[in-house]
């Protein structure tokens, strides 16, 4: 299809993106997008999500993670569902029936740096916390979980 213009490789700018990974510790990030995908296999389902870092360093930085919601292999789903149980509490949300109710959510991401043969190194999401540092709060910590602050809170869910 014609383009319009032409486009000439000296005169477009260059991105100033960097693919590394980055160092494992602790980042504060915003959920930019969940979305409820098929496993390779077919036989089971994951979320993906995208972490967007906030600070308090690396700002503007992309993370990707998926959580396991529906597996075969009991193992993977129960590792999974136990990775979505300290999101869910990290961002204050109480109950999930929607991937899009994670979107606009803020907590902390732990991050490790993992040496893949065929991809080469690579960030993997390792832990989840509330982004006042504190632990997530369980389940059974109190009747209702703290609700994300109103600047941070999913269009969906306000009134």
């Amino acid at each position: 299809m014609f383009l319009g213009e032409n486009f000439v490789a000296s005169q477009m700018p260059v991105s100033e993106n960097n693919f590394e990974p980055l160092p494992a510790g602790w980042y504060q990030a915003k959920i930019a997008g969940a979305e409820v995908k098929a496993t390779k296999a077919g036989n089971g389902q994951y979320i993906a999500v995208r972490y967007d870092i906030i600070g308090p360093t690396h700002q503007g930085r992309v993370v990707f993670g998926n959580i396991n919601i529906r597996n075969p292999n009991p193992q993977a789903e129960t590792i999974g569902r136990q990775q979505l149980g300290e999101l869910m509490r990290a961002i204050g949300l109480e109950s999930l029936q929607d991937s899009d109710q994670l979107i606009g959510g803020n907590c902390s991401i732990k991050l490790n740096v993992k040496d893949d043969p065929q991809y080469g190194p690579s960030n993997e999401i390792k832990g989840f916390k509330s982004m006042n540092g504190s632990s997530a709060p369980s389940p059974t910590a109190g009747a209702t979980a703290a609700q994300p602050a109103a600047a941070s809170t999913p269009p969906w869910m306000r009134k």
